[in-house]
């Protein structure tokens, strides 16, 4: 069986909205591109892992929240400009609203030492979930020496040498895209 038939039917608008709120209300304190990538590649298969992959790091590419921007690219491929907004109201609007009340609640109580300590707990989880995507994704690249020269060339200008993400991303980004365009009409 190929991958393309082992990918679900297209989602709808409706179900972009109900798939987006599903990461964003799964992924409370952090981890939404793991929630992301097992909702959207492993739950529903909406789409391959690689596609996943290629659209998390246009989303990484361009300015404001990965995760809106992933909606956009996510919602976009398979209804257009009508599922982005469906995709982004999806991510957005519930869980919004309930960080607007959770904030209420926290600034009510915030010196109550339990409080600090339930976050503590969040926060380990996140750290957690991101830990979990990178070896997810890991697996897609481990096949790929020239990704993974890329990946370790970043994380040691950005770690080791403290280079600013900006001047990293201006260089090691055209890198990255000439390595891997498209070459003789073939798609990747």
């Amino acid at each position: 069986m190929t991958q393309q038939q082992e990918l679900a039917r297209p989602p709808s608008r409706k179900a972009l909205f109900g798939g987006m709120l599903q990461v964003a209300l799964s992924s409370f304190g952090g981890g939404m591109s793991a929630w992301s990538q097992r909702i959207v590649v492993e739950q529903r298969r909406w789409m391959s892992n690689e596609s996943f992959i290629t659209g998390l790091t246009v989303a990484r590419l361009f300015p404001g929240p990965n995760q809106i921007n992933m909606a956009v690219y996510i919602g976009a491929q398979f209804q257009m400009l009508a599922g982005a907004i469906a995709a982004v109201s999806g991510i957005l609007l519930v869980p919004f609203s309930l960080l607007m009340l959770i904030g209420m609640v926290y600034f009510q109580f915030h010196a109550v030492p339990a409080v600090d300590r339930v976050l503590t707990g969040v926060v380990a989880a996140a750290a957690g979930l991101a830990l979990s995507m990178g070896f997810k994704i890991l697996d897609v690249y481990w096949r790929d020496p020239l990704a993974l020269l890329l990946a370790a060339i970043t994380f040691v200008a950005l770690e080791v040498f403290h280079i600013h993400l900006i001047p990293v991303v201006l260089c090691l980004g055209p890198v990255a895209m000439l390595s891997y365009w498209p070459r003789g009409g073939k798609r990747g």
